[in-house]
């Protein structure tokens, strides 16, 4: 393939267009330290302010603004907004991809499936029984992104542990091509593991749609997917609305974080790098060097990045990312927790034992053979990561977040005699008279039947 215009540019240039800025932890005070933490900054305010008149539209108005919207935004004018899946007619597709996408389901479902857990009750004291079930949430939206490239690895990732925990109602929701229609990928995907609903629209009318319902577009009680800026803070906007629904997570920009020494191939590292600079322009890569060559990493970068056809993006992202110099590996793991990258590529001589001493991080890479690449696909983990810092206090997408978890209790005449004067001194301790005589009641009755 022909090299992109700043690919050509890169190559006049030297790949100057794709050097990274390095810094030497050892030499960087505290302040110094703190602002390579950093993110690419979002102006949330602003687009909350763009995003806000969408979403109310959206619940005014319902299927007619969701198609207005994708007109302006998409340029698609829409005959049917939402559509239910089992009415599509299965997708033509080539047998090398059908096959591929089905490797993927199988390995997503094996290893979304190992982590049902049933808890066994527990007897806390003599006739007290306390137990915790999951229950599938009913109602999904999962959003897959379509802008700047189709992903319909995104609805593999989102469909199967919601077809997994039980879910009944999916709608999917994804933008559509410019004759209307849907990634046939996507759709084969969606047929695949369940999906009942498929939405065609993106951005935030599409989230609003899930969050609100349409005339068309089941109301949904949990929306998944990253998506761009407008998604991310459509997302935060009804997380904390009227329309009762909450979110998976927050996200920002893809990342990635590369810790390397001197055993790593360049090569390796380089490609790491770029196959997340090339997500978006707002994308950030980090390498991490310990004792390794970074000026053949970098030689890598600009040989590899101007072949990429998406060599205009990949520039922009290594814009704002940068190379850290590190002198031990203590010193790399400490950096590196407390960036908390969304992926996090461990590329030096015996990686498997450092893999517990990471402590913040939404993926872990691990090994000479392990790239990014296959967990976005078909490795069987989750590729729906806390991006912007967020994995600090998040995880990525697993089953979990498809179910709630409700608790249990039973207690018999012997549990209430048991444990219920401790439920009095604690509720007259309290103040809550009623609280009280409930468990009052009930001992008094139990004390009767035993015959006290």
């Amino acid at each position: 393939q022909a090299a992109a215009p700043a690919a050509a540019e890169a190559e006049r240039a030297g790949g100057a267009l794709y050097a990274l800025p390095t810094h030497e932890l050892g030499k960087l005070d505290a302040d110094e330290r703190a602002a390579l933490l950093q993110r690419p900054r979002i102006d949330f305010t602003s687009i909350f302010a763009r995003v806000q008149p969408i979403v109310d539209d959206v619940a005014d108005r319902g299927d007619a603004a969701v198609a207005d919207y994708t007109s302006k935004f998409d340029g698609v004018d829409l005959e049917a907004v939402c559509v239910p899946v089992a009415d599509l007619p299965e997708p033509q597709l080539e047998e090398n991809i059908k096959a591929a996408f089905d490797v993927a389901f199988e390995n997503i479902r094996k290893f979304h499936e190992a982590q049902k857990m049933d808890m066994k009750p527990v007897e806390t004291m003599p006739g007290v029984v306390c137990g915790r079930v999951s229950r599938a949430i009913e109602r999904v939206g999962l959003y897959v992104p379509g802008g700047t490239a189709v992903l319909p690895s995104t609805a593999l990732m989102l469909s199967v542990p919601a077809m997994i925990a039980g879910c009944s109602t999916l709608v999917l929701a994804t933008p559509p091509r410019k004759d209307g229609s849907v990634c046939p990928e996507v759709t084969y995907c969606a047929k695949k593991a369940g999906v009942t609903h498929l939405l065609k629209a993106g951005g935030a009318q599409a989230v609003a749609a899930m969050a609100h319902g349409t005339q068309t577009t089941p109301k949904v009680d949990k929306i998944f997917g990253p998506g761009n800026q407008y998604v991310t803070a459509a997302k935060m906007i009804l997380q904390n609305s009227e329309a009762t629904v909450s979110i998976d997570m927050p996200a920002g920009p893809s990342e990635v974080l590369v810790i390397a020494d001197g055993e790593a191939d360049p090569a390796f590292v380089a490609a790491d790098l770029l196959s997340q600079a090339e997500h978006g322009p707002d994308s950030q890569v980090v390498l991490v060097a310990v004792g390794m060559d970074t000026m053949a990493v970098e030689a890598e970068v600009a040989k590899q990045a101007a072949a990429l056809p998406r060599a205009d993006i990949t520039a922009k992202a290594l814009t704002h990312s940068y190379v850290v110099k590190c002198d031990t590996m203590d010193e790399a793991i400490e950096f590196s927790n407390a960036y908390a990258p969304e992926h996090l590529i461990v590329q030096v001589e015996n990686a498997e034992q450092y893999t517990e001493r990471f402590t913040n991080a939404g993926s872990i890479f691990v090994g000479p053979w392990t790239p990014e690449s296959v967990g976005d696909y078909a490795s069987g983990t989750n590729h729906v990561l806390p991006t912007y810092g967020y994995a600090r206090m998040y995880g990525g997408v697993s089953l979990d977040h498809f179910v709630k978890k409700i608790t249990v209790q039973s207690l018999s005449a012997e549990g209430i005699l048991n444990l219920g004067p401790h439920v009095e001194v604690m509720a007259d301790v309290e103040g809550l008279d009623a609280h009280k005589n409930a468990v009052t009641l009930r001992i008094a009755k139990a004390k009767q039947v035993a015959g006290q």
